[in-house]
């Protein structure tokens, strides 16, 4: 399937800018094959794993969609957990950063109810939370469905798993005018397909996404807990006391690969950056470079990196966490070839942290935490070497 760049689709400018920010230029094969089918209206069944980008795939179209100025909810989504709806709250304010008005606002037990329900009384355009919490809403009449446009059931095998059927069933009744139901699911047991017989359109669209057995290869695996701007300076430190001999670092974006390449030669690596805008001249220079071993450090995008076929590269930086589980696979894959041993850090800003967890359930591997090496640190290292 040829891949669908962010910017080549019929979003909003002002979601783009956002999403462009937040480092993704290609979409996931989830969000390439829901985001078009959403925007226009249908029903979808998606038949994906966590950890794919599906948050983006219904999210970025509900935005779209959503007027600022309208009374009552507009989009309702419902996940199994308290975590996953805080975390999809998060997203879907990302993907809203330059959109007006828009207001988004997470349901669920265990936090004190009177406070929702104030914030439900100010204008709130999309809301997520937990089937049981919404019924309780929905009871007390704080929650009016009678303006959702869109209504979103995400990971629907663990919100049955977890003896919700009846209350989705009740929020699905109690949908009284014409909408649009999106249903995301890893597995399609027999009760799901009852759900989406029932409550969802005869022109439902089905989109299964091939669940790949992703292997992590015998790579051992590190995380730094660090903010936005000291990254620079941990890569730094990581490539001085680890001083591997080939580097492979990803960002999400062309624009960072190349503020990183920069940044890295004036501190006197021998780095380059290589993306979709160099020409195949210069990606063939690029990469000549890297094989002879005249640059020990290539920065590159997910997408760049696809040609690239070197052995011994000793060490894979993930400047940034990719968006989908996949593409850390393939990442790290880069490294630990041909029995020869390889290393991957990770660095991980602020919430971020969930995404490591994603990574270690769905690859069922174990992602260290380390402290960043200090000055004396990288002195010892040096004068071992």
């Amino acid at each position: 399937m040829e891949e669908l760049r962010y910017e080549d689709s019929k979003i909003d400018e002002r979601i783009l800018r956002a999403v462009q920010e937040l480092g993704f230029e290609v979409m996931t094969p989830i969000q390439a094959q829901a985001i078009p089918v959403m925007l226009e209206g249908k029903d979808i069944i998606g038949q994906a794993q966590t950890g794919t980008g599906k948050t983006a795939a219904f999210s970025i179209p509900i935005l779209q969609t959503a007027e600022p100025d309208a009374e009552g909810p507009q989009a309702l989504i419902l996940c199994p957990t308290r975590e996953l709806a805080i975390q999809a709250a998060d997203e879907i304010r990302k993907y809203a950063k330059y959109m007006s008005g828009i207001k988004v606002l997470p349901v669920y037990g265990g936090q004190d109810i009177q406070k929702q329900i104030r914030s439900l009384k100010g204008n709130v355009q999309i809301v997520v939370g937990t089937p049981g919490r919404i019924m309780d809403h929905m009871r007390r009449h704080t929650l009016k469905l009678d303006q959702v446009k869109v209504i979103v059931l995400d990971e629907a095998d663990e919100m049955l798993d977890m003896g919700f059927r009846e209350d989705i069933e009740t929020i699905l009744e109690g949908m009284s005018q014409e909408h649009q139901t999106a249903l995301f699911s890893a597995t399609m047991p027999k009760p799901i397909l009852e759900i989406t017989g029932k409550y969802q359109k005869k022109n439902t669209v089905y989109l299964h996404l091939q669940t790949k057995e992703l292997t992590i290869p015998l790579v051992k695996q590190y995380y730094y807990e660090v903010s936005r701007k000291n990254k620079e300076e941990v890569v730094s430190h990581l490539l001085d006391y680890y001083n591997p001999r080939r580097s492979l670092i990803f960002c999400n974006t062309k624009k960072m690969v190349d503020e990183l390449a920069d940044n890295l030669v004036g501190r006197g690596y021998f780095a380059v950056g290589l993306h979709g805008d160099l020409s195949q001249v210069q990606r063939d220079r690029v990469m000549a470079g890297f094989r002879s071993g005249q640059t020990d450090i290539l920065i590159a995008t997910d997408v760049a990196a696809r040609g690239i076929d070197v052995d011994d590269v000793e060490a894979v930086f993930n400047y940034d966490i990719p968006q989908d589980v996949e593409y850390y696979v393939h990442r790290i894959g880069r490294t630990g070839r041909a029995g020869k041993k390889g290393r991957a850090f990770t660095l991980v800003a602020g919430r971020e942290i969930y995404k490591i967890r994603e990574i270690e359930k769905i690859c069922s591997t174990k992602v260290e935490v380390r402290t960043v090496p200090s000055a004396a640190d990288i002195k010892t290292a040096k004068s071992e070497k």
